[in-house]
Order: structure tokens, then sequence, then C-alpha cells
């Protein structure tokens, strides 16, 4: 793929999954970049850049996502939290801060919360599982994302989900190799793309059935939390529509002892793409 903006490395951290990651930088602390729902390590491509001069930047792939290996996984999130846990342990990365935007922000918290591998600090950008659901609300997310309905979207319906990640409801111009992976994907690799809807239909399903809220209480590590006032995917408009992202942010904040909070505007659900200066900008500061 063209989207790396760094040379893209191996890691094998088992018999079976190879990862694939990009690092930029040097410096005695190592910033580990976890991608969310559908993403990939180039939704990095303009933090990483501005961060680069004082750390050391990885992003990767996890397992089935972009270059990474692909396989028959369990997609919990305790699978992603070990696999990243044994990335970090294969690099020999020291001085490690995690950086986790939606889906890979409760990845961050569920590595957190075991305390396998050593963490000095968190940066969460629009982490999942802040907002919480009950049995109701998960029962009906898991009939409404299934492999099928995934797989049953229009070209309209994939772009417009892509539009619902920045404040514009609009995907920018420079954004668009997303988008245009994903079509490639479907047009082009049809069996390679059922499973890709598999696959995001079991990370919903991991998300759901991992909820790391009641928990937050017992994360001890200084964490620097962003949320964006324009957030329409969290919280969920079906579910929750009486909820802001605010009140879904600060209920979060609330419950983690050594925790800041930065709320943005204008900026949507793709904080490290609609934000990336003044995230990064704030990160220096905190880091």
């Amino acid at each position: 793929m063209d989207a790396y903006p760094f040379p893209v490395k191996r890691c094998r951290i088992s018999p079976d999954i190879e990862l694939a990651y990009m690092e930029a930088g040097r410096g005695p602390n190592s910033l580990v970049f976890i991608h969310g729902l559908g993403s990939y390590a180039p939704a990095w491509s303009k933090m990483i850049p501005l961060l680069a001069e004082k750390f050391h930047c990885v992003a990767l792939d996890l397992p089935n996502y972009g270059l990474s290996e692909k396989g028959d996984f369990p997609f919990t999130m305790s699978f992603f939290a070990g696999c990243v846990e044994s990335f970090i342990q294969q690099l020999g990365l020291k001085n490690v801060m995690l950086v986790g935007h939606s889906m890979g922000g409760q990845i961050a918290l569920t590595m957190a919360l075991r305390k396998k591998v050593a963490i000095q600090k968190l940066v969460l950008l629009a982490p999942a599982g802040f907002e919480t659901f009950s049995e109701e609300d998960r029962a009906w997310l898991r009939k409404f994302v299934t492999p099928s309905s995934l797989e049953g979207l229009s070209v309209e319906q994939i772009t417009q989900n892509f539009d619902l990640n920045f404040s514009t409801q609009k995907l920018p111009e420079d954004a668009s190799f997303m988008l245009e992976d994903r079509l490639k994907l479907r047009e082009k690799y049809p069996a390679g793309y059922r499973s890709f809807c598999e696959m995001i239909a079991l990370c919903v399903e991991g998300m759901l059935s991992a909820p790391v809220f009641d928990q937050l209480h017992t994360i001890e590590l200084p964490s620097l939390l962003f949320f964006g006032q324009e957030d329409y995917l969290i919280p969920n408009r079906f579910l929750h529509p009486a909820k802001n992202p605010q009140q879904i942010a600060e209920a979060g904040q609330i419950q983690m002892p050594k925790s800041q909070l930065q709320l943005l505007s204008p900026c949507g659900h793709f904080i490290p793409w609609e934000a990336a200066e003044s995230v990064c900008e704030r990160m220096r500061q905190f880091l």
C-alpha cells in the first residue's frame, strides 16, 4: 500500500502472527500507537512527524489489519492486548507510552489493567470503553453489526461511514486514501473483504464483551484524554441520543485518578487526523 509514509517493517510475535509496523524518530521514550476499529497504522501519519523529533514513534497494524498477517483469530480485547504486549517485548521497547485511538484506546486501557508490560503513561483519543452499554444495548448492536450487514453496505454507505468520523461530516481530501483502500479491498479482493467484515463484527463483539469502565478507577497511570466535541460516533446516536461527547468524556475521566481531559472543537471522532497539531502540542507538554 502507498498509504504508509515510513518504511514498513515486520515483527513476528508468535508462530502464526507477524505484525507490520512503521517507526520514526529517536529518544529515550517510545510511543506505541494503536489504531482503531477498521483503521490501520497510516491513521497516525499526521501525528508521527510532529512527535518524532523527541520520541521514538512506533505504529503497528493489529492482526488482520493493514499489512499484518491474516488469520482466524479471536479478536477480543485481551487478544489484541496480548499482541501489543508481545510486540513491545519483541522490539525491546523501553519507557513505553501507549497512544490509542477509539478501539485502540480500549486496547490500551486493557493493557493498563493487565499490567503485563511496563507502561509509563497513556494518551487516549476518543477511546472506546468510556461509553457504557446495557444488556439491551449490546443485544441491539450484535443484531445490527453482523458480517452480512457489513458486507452488504453500498459504496455510498461506506463513504458515509467514513464521513461520520469528522466534524464536517465529510472525509478530508488528504484522508481519501483510507476510503480508496477500503473500496479497493471490496472490489478486487471479495474473499478478503468478506474476512475483513467478519473480523470487524468480532472486534465489536470483543469491545462489548470486555467493558472496562468499572475498572478505570484502578488505573493510576498518568493519562491524557482527548475527545472531539463534534464526535458523531461516541456516544452511539441511536442508543444514547440524549448524551453528548463531553458527558461521555467526563464520566470516564472522573474515574481515572491521574487523568487530564482535553475537549477539542471543531473536532470529530478521527482526532489523529483532524486535530493532529493541537493534540501533539498538548502531548509534548504532557509527555
